[in-house]
């Protein structure tokens, strides 16, 4: 499904996304009272309805869902719940994450998968494109779709007003295979920032105004709300939190660092540590059950690596001076035997002004929280993306953008 641009065809969606709002807040609503409150002409918001209704956004009431009143009731329309409107996906490093939403801003469905680590991009997307078929079993209207919010691992930028558009790096793989695949625009970023995004309006920090997340996962990273606002940094690089040094002489990091978080608090450094020591476990879910057994060695460990947890988001807090942290992440898995000693690290390292004002919690969202995050994108109505950049229009310009510099 293409969407047309340029002025005319903005403000066309603007009163789409004004009438949409409307029925998402009121409920079923005549034409009549529709116009009465947004206030555009007879002529105009007839002909919006008229789009809305053909293409399955819109639908007539049910008797049950029209207001009650003397004589023939008007026709009421309201939200049609089997469109969807948005769809998120989180390409982790092992697995798809997909999740959906309908116009009334329900989620329909969300649905994981994992997958080798060296899978190529193409078979990702086939596999994304699976699942968000299997969502809502298999009813979801993709013809309804406005747009997608991905997130990848590492940096994703989006082109500052000073970059040098002609420059030959092209734009991550999957915005364009995705954009081609399902014929919407694509808004992309770093998956674990979107985690952030997600926690910090359906999760542990829902309301937070200054959140600070932590995901401890194959890799280490996290987000930043500040002052109520998603924080991407000048060029969409911020949260890199796995990429604090904690030990100078430690072991080289992928980023081309040394002894950073990331090489001691990653899942593979983990089971690497643990394996090391003496214990016996190929994945998180071997760990979880050696720390629920009680198993010294595991508990040891946990501990040991909170200290270097616990310093960092410290030393972010010191910076930031956040509410709330929120540990997420499979690692999180691990339960008190690794938050307890983190909140116990921060707590001494912390300023004592703020030693009992942060709020530590673990994330409440699991494998789902990046796919909501991007799917949060895609609505843009949270008040934690005013600073972000502009909607869907954006993705399909950048497309095109990297389609003329490519050879």
């Amino acid at each position: 499904m293409s969407h047309p641009r340029g002025p005319l065809a903005q403000l066309r969606r603007g009163h789409e996304e004004l009438v949409l709002g409307l029925l998402r807040k009121h409920g079923p609503l005549s034409r009549g009272e529709l116009g009465k409150l947004c206030q555009l002409s007879r002529t105009t918001l007839y002909d919006i309805l008229a789009g809305l209704v053909a293409g399955g956004a819109v639908v007539t009431a049910s008797p049950q869902d029209a207001p009650r009143g003397r004589g023939r009731p008007a026709e009421t329309l309201t939200l049609n719940p089997e469109a969807g409107q948005a769809i998120g996906i989180d390409f982790a490093r092992r697995a798809v994450h997909v999740a959906a939403v309908n116009l009334a801003h329900e989620i329909v469905g969300s649905a994981s998968e994992p997958h080798d680590a060296d899978l190529p991009w193409e078979q990702r997307v086939d596999l994304a494109e699976r699942l968000v078929g299997s969502l809502n079993d298999g009813g979801l209207r993709l013809g309804a779709l406005s747009a997608i919010g991905a997130g990848v691992v590492g940096p994703v930028g989006w082109p500052e007003p000073e970059d040098d558009l002609e420059s030959d790096e092209p734009a991550h793989p999957v915005q364009s295979l995705l954009s081609e695949r399902f014929g919407v625009p694509v808004l992309l970023d770093n998956n674990t920032r979107l985690a952030a995004l997600g926690e910090a309006i359906w999760g542990a920090a829902a309301g937070g105004r200054d959140v600070l997340y932590l995901r401890l996962s194959h890799g280490v990273g996290g987000g930043l709300v500040v002052g109520g606002a998603l924080h991407r940094g000048a060029y969409g690089l911020s949260g890199e939190f796995g990429h604090i040094t904690v030990d100078p002489d430690g072991a080289p990091c992928d980023c081309g660092g040394t002894g950073c978080l990331e090489t001691v608090a990653s899942i593979r450094a983990v089971l690497d540590a643990y394996r090391a020591a003496g214990g016996r476990a190929d994945d998180v879910p071997e760990l979880v059950k050696a720390v629920r057994a009680g198993d010294g060695t595991a508990l040891a460990l946990l501990k040991d690596i909170a200290g270097a947890i616990g310093g960092v988001l410290a030393a972010v807090c010191n910076a930031i001076g956040p509410s709330v942290i929120v540990v997420g992440g499979e690692l999180a898995e691990t339960g008190p035997a690794l938050i307890e000693p983190v909140e116990l690290a921060l707590r001494a390292q912390v300023m004592p002004v703020s030693r009992h004002r942060v709020s530590l919690r673990r994330a409440t969202l699991g494998e789902a929280a990046g796919a909501l995050g991007g799917i949060a994108l895609v609505l843009h109505e949270s008040p934690l993306l005013s600073r972000y950049p502009a909607g869907p229009d954006l993705a399909p310009d950048l497309l095109e953008d990297t389609k003329q510099r490519q050879p």
